[in-house]
């Protein structure tokens, strides 16, 4: 039976309270010793009659903790009695700190304690929760090293600091009304608004109907009532798109049917926004004029207390930074930006180091990889090169693999603009800085233009790397499985290998060996990017008939703009190819009314999937072709058969709209998940991997899996990334590596 010896801990164990379990399980066992950080890893001299008991304990690990490997070593040297926790040491980065954490129900009791020390303090955390990659410079994790640095623990602080018994033993965070961070409320100019409690003053001015900016734990929000709604979104701009709202616990069933596993996310550490059902769909249409909304629960001090003075049940928390544009994270930057929108600001002193948005989650799935979730470090071989994938263009991240592990940043943005593109760049050294990683290869998007692309070669010219491009919806499939498959990806967009525009392919074989094998009818987008804003052109590109221009002339299409699209279709002039699917669900939009004009990422196929909620779908006749040896559904046939139905509905019938919708999206799916099965029969696999934007919409998914274990084959959907691009980065890392791997 051993009795000694060194311990050495890899994995999530910075941030997350490992030393002081160390410490806790070692004087319950009798153990003698250090515990010490070293690096990202934990390194742990022990002696005692329990050894094998305590190291059983060590590891299991604190319940944030992520345990990759635990080795031991014997050691000669004696080892004094007593057991310390001794001063961070550098060493080797094979860890990563965990992402930002809700604050625990024990620090929420503490806040709402009369007389205690935590009393009304918008800050408290301690081992188990609170800020950790928002705040964190360097590692080892500890507070010199963090934001916190700037605020000295007070005497109280520093005692329960160093105390065993205390939750808050070597809590980095540790902070009270003496000497953590402070918060202020101003007014639009900068003048301090005084009062006995600045968070009482901002539930008053909600309750009152203003708008205030709120500095979180990773980023602004834009607060108000739902009274304000209305008002908010004139100011924004943003008449048409969804806000999401923090609302009450005991207020969501309320507004929203929430499953078990809905609410166990909404309450997990993470505290998501979680996309939900309303009750009644046409209810809270100044927040969402969908049939979901995106709901969260308080997930701060700062919140819990904001919503003990609030008279009103719910408030809407939007991101205070434009759509696609990074986090405004302080105080000058949100005033120069937010002063004609907001009527006061609610801010803090505490550094936001590494800005951090929302995660987003809809029926299990994350669409919104960030705060809770990311940085997210997930085992995977691609052997023993350093890469680094930089992500799509649009909901982008970055992605480092280094040591059998990689590590995807928080959501970044759309990266078609300057100030976006700066924060992937920031964000690929900070991880980078974090990690110890020495790129070899850089991963790519295939399309040339993207400023990720760009931003891809800078770096590879500047030190000499290689560079692999990434087909975007190959990518997609890599994130989902590295086995043999039949992998279906739709989505938006993705630059194809002819340089035509992608978005609904079938590929067949295995990761980097994905063959193209099927895909929807190639149809014109008249204008390019003209045509995803004004659906209505999308609508001509796929059926350029008399009888379309016709139904755009009584839209008010103007004759000189109707011969202009005619002739651009006819010469080919500004038009781009595509098999998108999501351009083909816009097209269905405008073509219902839905949507004439995109406001928003996204927008009409959400309305259109909106408009279905409820319907009844029947069954439509599918065409398929087979073109260059791959085979091709028609979304032709489909359009002229929901355009029929249209014009043979009763005006005003809601109905009937419902059910072309409902039918159109059905048959779609349907049509997709048929090219997959007839490839999955022609090739021998056995599994089918789903992944894309457009799988986030349940009817479309649900028909697709439904169909494919009718069929007797696995469906393969990967819950631990994103569906959407957020998943991408990931995936030119993956593919990347086992292309190296191939080479050999």
């Amino acid at each position: 039976m051993q009795r000694k010896g060194k311990i050495t801990v890899r994995g999530i164990v910075q941030g997350v309270g490992f030393r002081p379990f160390v410490y806790t399980q070692a004087h319950a066992l009798g153990i003698s010793g250090t515990v010490k950080n070293l690096g990202s890893e934990v390194e742990i001299f022990a002696r005692g009659e329990n050894f094998e008991k305590f190291l059983k304990e060590v590891s299991r690990g604190p319940p944030l903790s992520r345990i990759d490997s635990v080795e031991v070593a014997d050691v000669r040297e004696e080892i004094p009695d007593g057991f310390f926790i001794l001063p961070s040491g550098s060493g080797s980065l094979t860890g990563m700190i965990p992402p930002d954490v809700a604050a625990c129900d024990d620090c929420i009791s503490d806040i709402f304690q009369k007389g205690g020390r935590y009393h009304h303090y918008w800050a408290t955390s301690c081992v188990n929760c609170g800020p950790r990659y928002s705040i964190i410079r360097e590692i080892p994790y500890d507070r010199e090293r963090t934001a916190m640095t700037e605020f000295p623990m007070c005497p109280d602080c520093a005692q329960e600091y160093g105390d065993p018994g205390c939750r808050r033993h070597h809590a980095q965070t540790i902070a009270c009304t003496s000497c953590g961070p402070t918060i202020t409320l101003f007014d639009t100019v900068g003048n301090k608004i005084d009062g006995l409690d600045p968070v009482m003053e901002a539930a008053a001015l909600l309750d009152a109907g203003r708008i205030l900016a709120i500095q979180g734990l990773g980023g602004f929000h834009i607060a108000c009532t739902e009274e304000s709604a209305g008002e908010l979104k004139r100011r924004l701009g943003r008449i048409e798109q969804p806000f999401a709202i923090m609302v009450r616990p005991d207020h969501i069933d309320r507004l929203a049917e929430v499953s078990r596993q809905e609410r166990r996310t909404l309450e997990s550490p993470v505290h998501p926004i979680v996309v939900l059902k309303k009750r009644d769909p046409t209810a809270h249409a100044s927040i969402s004029n969908l049939h979901t909304i995106g709901c969260m629960l308080p997930y701060t001090g700062l919140h819990h207390l904001l919503f003990s003075w609030l008279k009103h049940p719910l408030l809407i928390m939007t991101s205070a930074n434009m759509p696609g544009y990074p986090m405004i994270t302080d105080t000058d930057h949100a005033m120069a930006k937010l002063n004609r929108d907001v009527d006061f600001f609610l801010v803090h002193d505490r550094k936001i180091v590494n800005r951090c948005d929302d995660s987003v989650i809809r029926d299990n799935y994350i669409i919104r990889l960030s705060r809770g979730i990311a940085p997210k470090r997930t085992s995977v071989h691609l052997g023993n090169h350093c890469i680094l994938g930089v992500g799509p263009e649009l909901n982008a991240n970055a992605t480092i693999y280094k040591n059998n592990f990689t590590v995807t940043s928080p959501h970044v943005g759309n990266v078609r603009n300057p100030a976006t593109l700066e924060y992937l760049q920031e964000t690929v050294r900070n991880l980078q800085r974090l990690l110890g990683a020495t790129f070899d290869v850089i991963a790519h998007d295939l399309h040339p233009q993207f400023l990720s692309t760009r931003f891809a070669r800078e770096v590879a010219s500047e030190h000499g790397l290689e560079l692999i491009p990434v087909q975007h919806h190959r990518a997609h499939i890599a994130a989902t499985t590295t086995g043999p498959c039949i992998g279906i990806a739709i989505d938006g967009v993705g630059y194809g290998d002819d340089g035509t525009v992608w978005g609904s392919e079938i590929f067949s074989g295995q990761v980097p060996d994905l063959k193209r094998v099927a895909h929807l009818e190639p149809v014109a987008m008249p204008g390019g990017d003209l045509a995803t804003r004004f659906p209505e052109r999308m609508l001509y590109g796929i059926l350029p008939e008399k009888q379309i221009l016709a139904y755009l002339a009584a839209r008010g299409w103007s004759d000189i703009e109707l011969g202009l699209l005619e002739k651009q279709i006819v010469r080919g002039f500004n038009v781009t190819s595509t098999t998108s699917t999501g351009r083909v669900l816009d097209a269905a939009a405008a073509m219902l009314g839905i949507c004439r004009e995109r406001t928003y990422d996204g927008e009409p196929a959400m309305k259109l999937e909106s408009t279905a909620y409820g319907g009844h779908a029947e069954q439509w006749d599918l065409i398929f072709t087979m073109e260059e040896g791959r085979e091709v559904l028609s979304s032709r046939s489909l359009m002229k058969t929901a355009f029929a139905r249209m014009q043979a509905a009763q005006e005003g019938n809601t109905r009937q709209f419902r059910d072309i919708a409902a039918s159109f999206q059905h048959n779609l799916a349907r049509g997709i998940a048929q090219l997959a099965i007839h490839a999955a029969d022609r090739e021998g696999e056995k599994k089918i991997a789903l992944s894309g934007g457009v799988a986030y919409n349940h009817a479309i998914r649900e028909t697709i899996r439904k169909e494919i274990v009718a069929h007797n084959y696995e469906c393969i959907i990967n819950a631990d990334y994103p569906l959407g691009d957020g998943c991408v980065s990931f995936g030119q890392c993956v593919y990347a590596g086992k292309l190296l791997e191939q080479r050999g």
